[in-house]
């Protein structure tokens, strides 16, 4: 995590297990209920960055339960400001293959698949996603209250030794994309799930292809 300070590590450590207690249970749940858990898990990461931001490794870990906390009672708002950008950001997207949707949970989610986003075994983001990711980094900056999480999947092929870094590699060289269009590091935190959460058979080519995918969420919380 080279743009992130060293401070974070404790807290993402604790995130990381958070989110992964939370989504442990996912495949026997039904659509509505597979959503409100990855809003726990994603909500752990975010709310991970949000403390760490403002009380360092304790403030972190206290971020990581109240986001996870958040994330499953739907402690987001859609304001005008996740409208517009959803709007935005359909249009940008027109035509690459990456989905632009809402989620249960009120987060704003970006799905990037390997296609629009990175050659095969690469990380290297691609000349499409820049131009989406320049675009999306204005909306960002038009809205700077909500955190962003970036979340990077394989596919089966390979083995996980190869799979985990790849998997974090993609969402970290996403995330630096951002930061260098004026996006604040401390907004962002990313995490690698590797090939542990498929959305499609891996036994088939077209499956694969739809689990090499990239994950963004943008989150901004509910006034208190």
């Amino acid at each position: 995590m080279t743009q992130l300070s060293t401070r974070f590590t404790r807290g993402l450590t604790i995130t990381t297990l958070a989110a992964a207690v939370t989504l442990a249970g996912c495949a026997n749940m039904s659509e509505t209920q597979t959503d409100t858990a990855k809003g726990a898990g994603i909500g752990a990461v975010a709310g991970a960055l949000l403390g760490a931001a403002t009380g360092g490794s304790k403030g972190a870990a206290t971020g990581a339960v109240l986001g996870a906390g958040a994330g499953a009672v739907g402690g987001y708002v859609w304001s005008n400001k996740m409208q517009e950008q959803k709007k935005q950001m359909e249009a940008a997207t027109a035509g690459t293959g990456i989905g632009v949707s809402q989620t249960n949970d009120n987060r704003l989610k970006l799905d990037v698949p390997a296609d629009a986003g990175f050659a095969t075994g690469r990380s290297t983001v691609s000349p499409t996603l820049q131009r989406v990711l320049g675009q999306f980094a204005g909306t960002l900056n038009a809205n700077p209250v909500t955190a962003v999480a970036i979340v990077g999947h394989t596919d089966s092929t390979g083995s996980d030794a190869v799979n985990n870094p790849l998997s974090f590699d993609r969402a970290n060289a996403t995330r630096d994309y951002l930061v260098g269009r004026g996006v604040a590091a401390t907004r962002i935190a990313t995490d690698g799930r590797g090939s542990s959460q498929p959305v499609a058979d891996n036994g088939t080519a077209q499956g694969r292809a739809a689990n090499r995918r990239v994950e963004i969420y943008v989150a901004e919380p509910a006034p208190k």
